[in-house]
């Protein structure tokens, strides 16, 4: 109490109290949204490019060798993110220090001057009145960012929770793809290999090439870079999966980086190497084969074309030596590429086909176990073909008359006979693929023409295992029969299937132990439940006034 009797200590606690009242009307009224709405606003200017229409320099190009850009969930959301509250706290701080108390309230109220406008009041009780309500403004400055803090953190809160669960769906996504193309591959028995000589290396994934700029995209599936597709650094997009439309892309082995088919990693590989000596007649076989291949697609539900441009290309140039002198060259070279063929029964989504892989080795590279074992394609068998010559055997030879003799010259026998080439490579066989027992071996032997002609040895006809048996040849067929799981025995006349004036029925022929060979993967091209037990080759159709359709593009 002073002379007059003012308490001062109770127009102080009015103050105070009128303080308090306009800081919290103020807060509430208006400074709390401004708070809000200016932070929230900053938050999201850090999610949008700082200029439109031009690249987003928050976006680094990825360091690594993979031309596309890491998927937003997988690392931009993060920074996003934390960009997004860092703008929000820094917004929140310029507006309590910079604008509410350094500019609102020292340089303008204090200072008798208008909080909105800045303009001087015009007198002094004006001026003492702005002074006034400046402690009130300072204190709901504060108040309101205080309760923006408060708000902001349960909306991060909130915001990142939400993230995370977009995250795990993208996860989820990714797990799902990867997982959904993993069990189509296994129950397709879908496994990718290298055709190429020096390589034959399995692989998880194929190089895909870009459409567009021809980039080589190595990760090209459901992960890091995106889920359901990946945006290469040309910026067009590329699917994930071979189901969404991966399998229209090029392809490149990701270990020699040559050119694959597009069936590779959408068509279970059958890998078929002939095995035989030097001259025992693999080349002609092979091109016998596929003629019989294109004459069975003619009359059955066959299918048959080239997997590329190179392996027709290679078939033609075969096809022509066989017209123009009716021998095959010999085959050269240290390890052999792959004749890819596409194998099926049917077109469409109901239809079945293999991508066939034929080996048709020089008969030197599988004299001994060091040759062999170079030949790694042996690791991926499903299947062996052997071509047996048995001029080439020295029992038969030395059964054979003067004339027999001749005739048996000039057909130009292999340098090993079919025992000795049996032998050579069968331990490798085994010690590569580790699986000979679950394979079989279809018998090939040649020269039949030849063979028709010799008199002093019984005519071969089925069962041809029986007449190797005959000819002193029993001891392959009890090894073969010991050591896989099914073997079948053919007499086959490569020179009578190919060139000018080859025949129809020896070139079915030809193709029987391919097709044997592929009904045991599963091709059952006559499409009945018994081929399953016993595989049958395609049946033909009854013949009517129409031609059949041409399955074949060889």
């Amino acid at each position: 109490m002073i002379g007059g009797g003012v308490d001062l200590a109770f127009l102080a606690k009015v103050f105070g109290w009128i303080t308090v009242a306009i800081g919290v009307l103020v807060c509430l009224g208006y400074g709390l949204w401004r708070f809000l709405a200016t932070a929230l606003r900053a938050a999201a200017s850090a999610f949008t490019p700082r200029t439109p229409g031009s690249p987003d320099p928050r976006i680094a190009p990825h360091p690594g060798n993979e031309p596309a850009q890491p998927a937003y969930w997988a690392h931009q959301m993060w920074m996003d993110a934390v960009a997004a509250a860092q703008a929000a706290a820094r917004t929140v701080r310029y507006l309590l220090v910079r604008h509410w108390l350094g500019e609102i309230v020292r340089r303008r109220l204090l200072n008798g001057r208008g909080g909105s406008s800045g303009a001087r009041a015009g007198n002094g009780l004006g001026r003492l009145v702005l002074r006034l309500v400046a402690p009130a403004t300072a204190l709901a400055a504060l108040l309101s960012a205080l309760l923006a803090a408060a708000l902001l953190l349960l909306v991060a809160v909130a915001f990142g929770a939400q993230l995370l669960l977009a995250g795990g769906v993208a996860l989820a996504g990714v797990a799902g793809g990867r997982g959904a193309e993993r069990l189509w591959k296994l129950v397709r028995g879908i496994r990718m290999k290298c055709p190429y000589p020096g390589c034959y290396r399995p692989f998880p994934l194929a190089v895909h090439l870009c459409p567009k700029c021809g980039a080589a995209h190595r990760e090209l599936r459901p992960g890091r870079f995106g889920a359901l597709r990946h945006v290469c650094r040309c910026g067009h997009a590329l699917p994930t999966t071979a189901l969404a439309g991966r399998r229209k892309l090029a392809l490149r082995c990701p270990h020699c980086d040559k050119e694959l088919p597009a069936a590779v990693g959408t068509t279970r590989v059958v890998h078929l190497p002939l095995i035989g000596g030097t001259s025992a007649g693999k080349t002609m076989l092979m091109a016998a084969m596929l003629e019989g291949l294109r004459s069975w697609s003619h009359e059955s539900a066959l299918t048959v074309e080239f997997a590329s441009v190179a392996d027709r290309r290679e078939a033609n140039t075969l096809a022509r030596q066989l017209e123009t002198s009716g021998w095959a060259l010999k085959t050269q070279g240290g390890q052999p590429r792959a004749l890819m063929l596409l194998v099926g029964r049917g077109r469409g989504p109901l239809g079945r086909r293999r991508l066939l892989y034929l080996y048709d080795p020089m008969g030197e590279s599988l004299r001994d176990a060091a040759t062999t074992r170079l030949q790694q394609y042996l690791a991926h068998a499903d299947g062996v073909v052997l071509v047996a010559d048995v001029l080439a055997a020295l029992g038969v030879r030395r059964a054979l008359h003067e004339g027999d003799g001749r005739l048996a010259e000039q057909a130009r026998p292999a340098d090993l006979g079919p025992v000795d080439t049996y032998a050579a490579f069968t331990g490798e066989l085994q010690g590569l693929s580790g699986r000979r027992g679950r394979l079989g071996v279809a018998v090939v032997v040649t020269k039949r023409d030849v063979l028709d002609r010799l008199d002093s040895l019984p005519r071969p006809k089925d069962p041809v295992g029986a007449w190797l048996e005959k000819i002193g040849l029993g001891e392959l067929v009890r090894i073969l029969g010991h050591d896989f799981a099914a073997s079948r025995y053919w007499a086959v006349s490569a020179h009578a299937a190919t060139g000018a004036g080859a025949l129809v029925p020896e070139q079915r022929r030809a193709a029987e132990p391919v097709l044997w060979l592929l009904s045991r993967t599963g091709l059952r091209v006559d499409g009945t439940p018994a081929a399953a037990r016993e595989p049958r080759l395609p049946r033909p159709r009854r013949r009517s006034d129409t031609a059949a359709p041409d399955r074949s593009s060889l």
